[in-house]
């Protein structure tokens, strides 16, 4: 008899240049469309597509879900790496504001105004809207909280108003909590957390937790932190964090084909009978991470562009518009086609004129403030860090020093 094969560890299986990370991600923004369809079309019984069958979440989030894992993932994978506090922030910010502002701007000044002017004939009022103006409508929400939801008071008309048609994009909202496990991420690497993978690990611990505890109903987990007291935010950071778990400890955890049968199995079971935001959400990540190494093949899908996030941050607009046009009347597979078509477009000129130009600048800097950085922070933070932190940070695993040669990050 040969030798029994052992399965391989994510760190052995892993190709950063070969994965269906991209395929994924760009799968879950997919989904979304289909579930909003529910309440920007009328379909589903005007309810989100998923929660026919579960109790706890829609298909839409568990999509975003899956976002968050990738990004605890590759984020924490980045902020391993080399590059300062500073620099780490420049980037994230890079690839998160640029796009959602011109999303932001194409709702207020393209596709509102037409849909204003598809209601009353003309474009009076609409700039000059006492409340909910065009012009507060960016200002209001370009730090990522939706301070104003919708413009100039729109969406009475619209036949499924009360399920979302006063809201221009319902989605972005999840884009607040992103940016906050971003900030978790870059300060435990400040204080050197993230060099030891049993601190890293007892902080994720605790959100997963914590999260567990929140769903149990076993009591105000928000009391601690004024962050916490919003039950998203610990939904939103617990698949993150076990994202961050799978960078640390990526040199033990198995991508075995009969553990991932029996995550989908148990994932399946969950979402349909209860308990996905308890421990489901982890199954379904582990599944996740075994197709992303084992589906290679898929590894150039991104070639013609990351279309993911444009297609997150798009999606709503686009299909709110177009119910101003009834384009549900149609029928669900006419909606449906028009809506990724255009959604597409909008995703792909997203990424060719904003987000891939956007992020050939992470790695510049003004020459003022590289000269600060060289001449006075670098050296008194290695000053304070060299009393601070264990300075054996060599002797610590490979897999946690390893510095991150993924793209650009969720």
């Amino acid at each position: 008899m040969g030798e029994r094969r052992t399965a391989l560890t994510l760190e052995e299986a892993f190709d950063p240049r070969s994965n269906s990370i991209g395929f994924l991600r760009w799968l879950m923004a997919f989904l979304v469309i289909f579930s909003h369809a529910g309440p920007l079309g009328g379909f589903y019984g005007g309810n989100d597509l998923g929660v026919q069958i579960s109790t706890e979440q829609s298909l839409g989030g568990v999509a975003v879900a899956g976002f968050f894992f990738f990004s605890g993932f590759l984020i924490t994978q980045s902020r391993m790496g080399r590059s300062s506090i500073f620099r780490y922030f420049w980037r994230r910010a890079l690839r998160i504001f640029p796009a959602f502002w011109l999303a932001l701007l194409t709702t207020a000044f393209v596709l509102a105004p037409i849909a204003w002017w598809r209601e009353t004939g003309s474009f009076d009022g609409y700039f000059t809207a006492p409340r909910e103006s065009p012009w507060t409508y960016f200002l209001s929400n370009m730090w990522l909280e939706l301070g104003q939801r919708n413009i100039a008071e729109m969406g009475d008309s619209l036949p499924f108003a009360s399920h979302g048609g006063h809201d221009w994009n319902g989605s972005a909202w999840t884009l607040l909590y992103e940016f906050r496990a971003y900030i978790l991420v870059g300060f435990m690497g400040l204080l050197g957390l993230l060099a030891y993978r049993w601190l890293t690990t007892a902080v994720a611990s605790a959100i997963i937790v914590l999260n567990a505890l929140q769903w149990m109903g076993a009591g105000t987990v928000g009391n601690a932190w004024r962050w916490l007291s919003d039950p998203f935010m610990l939904m939103f950071l617990a698949p993150f964090a076990f994202g961050m778990l799978f960078a640390v400890w990526k040199d033990r955890i198995p991508i075995d084909d009969r553990l991932a049968i029996a995550a989908a199995l148990g994932a399946g079971a969950t979402y349909a009978f209860g308990g996905w935001n308890i421990w489901g959400t982890y199954l379904f990540s582990y599944v996740l991470m075994w197709f992303a190494v084992r589906a290679t093949r898929l590894r150039s899908w991104e070639k013609p562009g990351d279309f993911s996030y444009g297609v997150y941050i798009f999606a709503w607009p686009i299909m709110q518009f177009a119910a101003y046009f009834g384009l549900q009347d149609a029928g669900w597979l006419v909606y449906h086609v028009v809506i990724i078509v255009a959604v597409h477009i909008a995703a792909y000129l997203s990424w060719h004129l904003i987000e891939q130009p956007a992020m050939s600048l992470k790695n510049w800097t003004p020459g003022w403030l590289e000269r600060l950085y060289a001449r006075v922070i670098t050296p008194a933070w290695e000053r304070l860090m060299g009393r601070v932190v264990d300075p054996r940070f060599s002797s610590t695993p490979r897999a946690v020093r390893m510095r991150a040669e993924t793209g650009s990050g969720a």
